[in-house]
């Protein structure tokens, strides 16, 4: 029992060293925030155990070296005057306060081996952080307010878009942001208008048509891109997306027929055990000894098989309806194979397995039609429609 227990003791040693070892490389590294997090868990879940003293030194080490380090890049960004730093500084402010938010609750800090308490210079750092989210939030609304009467393209307004999103993260209704957001997502919004192009010599079904062009059910539109099977007058389109086929090939009907001949042992009824000298056997009890007779039994087993296909290929083509000029274009292709076994047999159906016997109690069906195979194709076209288009 007392070699288990040394053994318990000495392996939760060994791990709270690599622990500690880890986590002393994290700070070697300069990976401080890693150093703090893992810290601060271990602290947090016993901060008197005496396993965790070596993360409290970890922590004061960290802290103050991370504290520094993002304080001397505040004032290079500042020193720098490049507007496009204030996200920067505003996000470094927020970084340091909610360390010290961490660390709050667990202090005081006991360092056992140095008989005194851990130090950790928190300070109140929310001036500093209204100071930069004040002028951050003026940069964001200038820049995208800027974005917003001269934007060159949609993805100007995008660009908008995502300022003023910031910006109502930050300062929630500022100035007229909430107006802008609405205004810079109506403009930033791509318009796809959708259509169907047959260029084969087949018919497709009505509803085949109708589902490939239900992009309700594909789950494509999102914020910045809006698909219309129906385009309306309304609305200036930016995209058109053609679906086009081009072929649609369906082989003719087939029945192939294949004989096998089964053979197996069955049983035949029994025989009496006979000694050497052809009296009949008896077991313990004095009954006669029986042993089980078999036969093999044959049958020519027919199976036929139905096949018919239909493959289907074509492009789905991408254009640019302010230049006019095609984009991009994907091919699209299906295939859908109808396949029917059954069967019949001649001979002694004792011979045959269950497998084929199910098949004996099949007969032939109806080929089906041309439209109908086109249209069995057309969920292998709709996944393969969804996939070309989110690409």
């Amino acid at each position: 029992m007392k070699k288990i227990l040394l053994l318990t003791t000495v392996t939760i040693f060994l791990i709270s060293c690599g622990g500690v070892k880890k986590t002393q490389e994290a700070i070697n590294s300069g990976n401080y925030i890693s150093v703090i997090q893992t810290s601060v868990k271990n602290i947090a879940a016993n901060k008197s155990k005496k396993s965790n003293q070596p993360y409290i030194v970890l922590l004061e080490d960290a802290f103050a070296k991370y504290t520094d380090r993002t304080l001397n890049d505040i004032a290079f960004l500042k020193k720098e005057g490049n507007p496009a730093n204030l996200e920067n500084i505003y996000n470094a402010y927020n970084s340091i306060k909610n360390i010290q938010e961490q660390i709050k609750p667990l202090l005081p800090l006991r360092i056992e081996d140095e008989n005194r308490n851990a130090k950790f210079s928190v300070k109140n750092y929310d001036d500093k952080i209204l100071a930069s989210k004040t002028v951050l939030a003026e940069y964001l609304y200038n820049n995208a307010s800027n974005l917003l009467v001269n934007a060159i393209d949609k993805s100007d307004y995008v660009k908008a878009y995502d300022d003023f999103a910031y910006l109502s993260e930050i300062s929630p209704n500022y100035k007229d942001s909430r107006i802008k957001i609405e205004e810079a997502h109506a403009k930033g919004i791509s318009y796809v208008k959708v259509g169907l192009v047959n260029n084969s010599d087949k018919i497709i079904p009505v509803r085949l048509e109708e589902e490939l062009l239900n992009f309700n059910t594909y789950g494509l539109n999102n914020i910045w891109t809006v698909y219309h099977t129906k385009p309306t007058n309304s609305i200036i389109y930016d995209y058109e997306l053609l679906v086009d086929f081009t072929e649609i090939n369906i082989s003719p009907e087939q029945i192939r027929e294949k004989q096998l001949i089964k053979e197996k042992q069955i049983k035949d009824g029994f025989t009496y055990v006979l000694d050497d000298d052809g009296n009949t056997v008896l077991d313990a009890e004095g009954n006669k000894v029986k042993t089980d007779k078999f036969k093999t039994v044959k049958c020519n087993f027919y199976q036929f098989t139905q096949t018919k296909s239909v493959q289907v290929a074509g492009n789905v083509n991408l254009i640019n309806l302010s230049t006019q000029q095609p984009m991009n274009s994907y091919p699209l292709s299906s295939q859908f194979v109808f396949e029917h076994n059954y069967a019949n047999y001649q001979g002694d159906k004792r011979a045959l397995t269950t497998e084929f016997l199910s098949m004996v109690q099949l007969r032939a069906v109806p080929f089906p039609s041309d439209e109908q195979m086109v249209y069995d194709a057309g969920e292998d076209l709709k996944a393969k429609l969804k996939n070309i288009i989110t690409r």
